[in-house]
């Protein structure tokens, strides 16, 4: 990863302000300015710097301008890369020391810059991962020889290095996520194979909701430890949050009156849910408080002995209300959990201590173990009056996670719910176009007034415009009002832009034109024929594509060791289709494509989902130096693909990609 810095600025002092993500997305603000022009002057930063939101949201522009004046008399002088840099930083803290609360007012970018010498662990929560990763995966046949981890040593952090350990852990929180086959599972790996294992690790954690902006393959081969717990941290929560919901647990259903509340509860976040399950029982106690979160109001384990008293009667101890301890009352807590045969996985002093992250862990355990819910029919049968679309759901979830992905200021946990103000719609804007939010006119939240919000979306209906997407009968309040149809469809168009402006990007190859989805199909065709095959797709929507032979042979294509040809099936039953599915994502991911792809997508030849994960092929090869690219593909192979790229027309029969 500082290798990758180093390219962009070769000033330590610079470097150490800013991770690699901040950086790149930094280098994309300045190239965009650049481009307008031709060259950057202090003059031109003067005018554009407002389009970066820390700056924008907290200066105008004349007191930019006033600003960079003061600092540079010459305002002719050409701005490099670096330049930009320290002219960013001073802004920065200038807007900072104007508002007087830097946290609240800066963006992402910085927030490392001031903690780059405090990343320290919490040996507890250590010592907890260790446990639940000792007992979950005690029985893999590759991992039994590293297992138990001794949760007081740093063993932990020299066993990740190999990366299999947490694409095993991913599996566990969501199964079949990663096709294990392609894992590299060798007792001594070489660098390469550990760098693919870490590849998939981090696209594959991607792929199920992790946040992963800041991690790179680097971390893990050095064992930084405060990255690598904070990953396991994230993929642990996820598969003990996995039933918080009304599809895995319908009996959640209890939790509320009517279809309305139901349709509340599922827009919830599991963390929500998981308090709102155990609110509903502590109100069948004397316990009068409501629990607003896993730390301060859990950490006296007055809740806990209330809750568990409620759940288990047949196991509860008076004494433990009777206690003036808390820490003694957390023992006692603790003793009734394992009379319950709950797993627990924390102290009593971790719950007087109040982490957040052991004691959420701890009630997703007792929810798990023992809900307390009804079964009722006549309850869940509130469940059938609610549309049922296993593809709106899908959509949902490929593009919640792919705009996790992105880095934005807030974790989203529902695409409907949580872009209807429309502040994380314009920021995910500003990372897919740098530069083209007004941040001026745009209201952050939290926003009480409803205009204020179709003030906000009004703007991201303007932009989608302004990139030419189709959006007949789309206005801002649809997109407030939480309008599903519309809002996929805008996504949809914002996710294809955005692959295609990294395609465009890559100058070398397209000569800044415009990439199209017939491109892109060609290119796909061009490499598989070159390869001596005889397969192709004559659209996104072939049907043919369904049993997964053409992405295998296109994946051969870009990286010929990459497909172990033993392990593919024929692709004729619904089983060997799924089989060939998991193994081209897996594969794509541990390449080095983003992808949030399921494997049901490429069986039923979601025209859209094709297109995304040809792409995110191309993008990958494309991406490789020449002398890293497979030996198969000649230059001159490789620069006539780009020449027909280049040349062609506009044309995006091979794909419906726009949404009425």
């Amino acid at each position: 990863m500082s290798g990758y810095v180093g390219i962009l600025v070769s000033d330590p002092c610079l470097q150490n302000q800013f991770t690699q993500v901040e950086l790149r997305s930094l280098k994309s603000h300045f190239t965009s300015m650049r481009r307008e022009s031709g060259k950057l002057t202090l003059g031109d930063l003067a005018s554009r710097m407002s389009r970066l939101k820390a700056v924008g949201e907290n200066l105008s522009d004349q007191e930019t301008t006033d600003f960079i004046a003061a600092l540079y008399p010459n305002f002719n002088d050409e701005v490099d890369f670096e330049s930009f840099l320290k002219v960013y930083l001073k802004l920065h803290a200038h807007a900072s020391s104007r508002t007087g609360n830097p946290a609240k007012n800066s963006s992402a970018f910085l927030k490392a810059a001031t903690t780059t010498l405090l990343h320290t662990i919490s040996e507890s929560e250590k010592a907890s991962y260790v446990a639940h990763i000792n007992n979950y995966l005690a029985q893999d046949g590759f991992l039994n020889k590293y297992l138990p981890i001794d949760p007081s040593s740093n063993d932990l952090f020299e066993i990740v290095k190999d990366g299999v350990l947490l694409c095993k852990l991913i599996n566990v929180a969501v199964p079949g996520t990663i096709d294990e086959r392609a894992i590299n599972t060798k007792r001594l790996l070489n660098p390469w194979e550990r760098n693919e294992n870490h590849t998939l690790c981090l696209n594959s954690a991607k792929a199920i909701g992790c946040t992963v902006v800041n991690i790179g393959t680097q971390d893990f081969i050095e064992g930084r430890r405060h990255l690598v717990l904070g990953l396991i941290s994230q993929i642990i929560k996820i598969q003990l949050l996995a039933d918080l919901n009304l599809k895995k647990t319908p009996q959640l259903v209890e939790l509320v009156d009517d279809s309305k509340d139901v349709e509340e509860l599922m827009s919830l976040p599991p963390e929500k849910i998981l308090l709102r399950w155990m609110n509903f029982q502590l109100k069948k106690s004397s316990y009068k408080k409501i629990v607003t979160n896993f730390s301060t109001d859990v950490k006296d384990a007055e809740a806990y002995a209330h809750l568990l008293n409620v759940l288990a009667p047949e196991h509860s101890n008076p004494s433990t209300l009777a206690v003036k301890d808390p820490l003694q009352r957390a023992k006692l807590v603790l003793d009734l959990a394992d009379r319950m045969g709950c797993k627990r996985y924390l102290t009593a002093k971790d719950i007087v201590d109040g982490s957040p992250n052991l004691n959420l862990a701890f009630v997703a355990h007792i929810f798990q173990h023992r809900n307390g819910l009804s079964t009722q029919t006549k309850q869940i049968s509130f469940l059938e009056t609610l549309p049922d679309d296993a593809q709106v759901s899908r959509e949902e979830r490929v593009f919640r996670f792919w705009i996790n992905s992105l880095g934005n200021s807030t974790y989203i946990d529902n695409v409907f719910e949580d872009l209807r103000n429309g502040w994380i719609l314009l920021e995910t804007l500003d990372k897919v176009s740098p530069g083209i939010v007004n941040w001026k006119v745009a209201n952050k939240p939290p926003i009480k007034l409803p205009f204020k919000k179709v003030e906000n979306c009004n703007q991201v209906v303007k932009i989608g415009k302004q990139l030419k997407f189709s959006l007949v009968n789309i206005a801002g309040n649809d997109i407030v009002q939480g309008n599903k149809k519309l809002i996929l469809a805008y996504l949809w168009q914002l996710m294809r832009f955005n692959i295609l402006q990294l395609l465009k990007n890559l100058r070398s190859h397209s000569h800044g034109k415009e990439i199209t989805d017939v491109d892109i199909l060609r290119w796909a065709n061009t490499k598989v024929s070159n390869s001596g095959s005889q397969s192709r797709m004559d659209s996104f929507k072939d049907k043919s594509l369904s049993d997964g032979i053409f992405f295998l042979e296109l994946l051969s294509a870009v990286q010929p060791r990459s497909v172990n040809w033993s392990l593919v099936t024929k692709g004729v039953t619904d089983e060997q289709k799924k089989m060939n599915a998991t193994y081209i994502i897996s594969i794509a991911r541990k390449l080095g494509c983003s992808i949030f792809l399921l494997p049901e997508d490429i069986i039923e030849v979601n025209q859209k989902m094709m297109l995304t994960l040809t792409a995110s092929i191309m993008y990958w090869f494309l991406k490789q130096p020449v002398e890293e690219k497979p030996a198969a593909t000649s230059d001159s192979e490789n620069g006539s693909q780009m020449e027909t790229l280049s040349n062609s027309t506009t044309d995006d029969s091979a794909s419906e990609s726009s949404v009425e």
